[in-house]
């Protein structure tokens, strides 16, 4: 595990905050607390974090709001919400802010402790040798930088998420080939679940609005079973 990882950490519940953040620094993890969402911007402007945890439910901005400040800044740092609702759609909601997970209150720390460690893992602590290895990527019109997060065209630089980048390979390397769900859940989020299943449709549909320019590039739903990115020979 990154010792040095910080961890930003929005809860207002005085007790539940004691509690997470003890086991979280008994972990190695340097720990940032904060008990509004005002508070935690500003921390987030002041500061370099690794991952954030948000509470849903904060007094003078809440999770929400706060995430999406956040994304203004930062378009790639992890964010998991804690959320006492459980309401599907405050879920949904949360995920298409641009959270990457999220645990619903009352959780236990072991579950926490390793959605944390996933997602450190895919971020910063992905082997730099491993990003470095990957070429520019040929996608008709545009060029596809997986290390710099960037999708080109001659007149334009999209700006790319590291899931974003991250599902885009991914379809890239299994291009031409149908794709289940369940396989790329578990290999970019690691796990397969109905809600993460929701973030990676919206993920999707991101892709599809990205490469609209290449009429030959096609992500096809696949019903009942996954993706097929469609890639003519002629868009290497």
């Amino acid at each position: 595990m990154n010792t040095k990882a910080h961890l930003l950490y929005v809860e207002d519940d005085e007790s539940l905050s004691f509690v997470t953040r003890d086991h979280l620094e008994l972990q190695g993890y340097c720990i940032t607390h904060c008990i509004s969402g005002r508070i935690a911007l500003e921390a987030v402007n002041h500061q370099i974090f690794d991952l954030c945890i948000l509470d849903v439910m904060l007094p003078e901005m809440d999770g929400f709001e706060l995430a999406k400040n956040i994304r203004r800044q930062n378009a790639h740092i992890p964010i998991l919400f804690l959320t006492a609702k459980s309401l599907k759609e405050d879920k949904i909601q949360g995920l298409r802010l641009g959270a990457d997970d999220y645990i619903t209150k009352p959780f236990s720390i072991e579950e926490l402790i390793l959605k944390i460690e996933i997602f450190l893992r895919r971020s910063k602590l992905v082997p730099p040798d491993a990003l470095s290895t990957t070429p520019n990527i040929q996608l008709g019109c545009y060029i596809f930088d997986y290390k710099n997060l960037t999708l080109r065209t001659a007149n334009d630089t999209k700006r790319l998420t590291q899931k974003e980048a991250d599902l885009l390979r991914f379809l890239y390397v299994h291009k031409n080939q149908v794709v289940k769900r369940s396989t790329i859940l578990e290999q970019l989020w690691g796990e397969d679940d109905y809600f993460l299943g929701r973030s990676l449709d919206v993920f999707i549909s991101r892709l599809r609005k990205y490469l609209r320019l290449e009429a030959g590039l096609r992500i096809e739903n696949i019903h009942g079973v996954g993706f097929c990115f469609h890639f003519p020979v002629d868009a290497a």
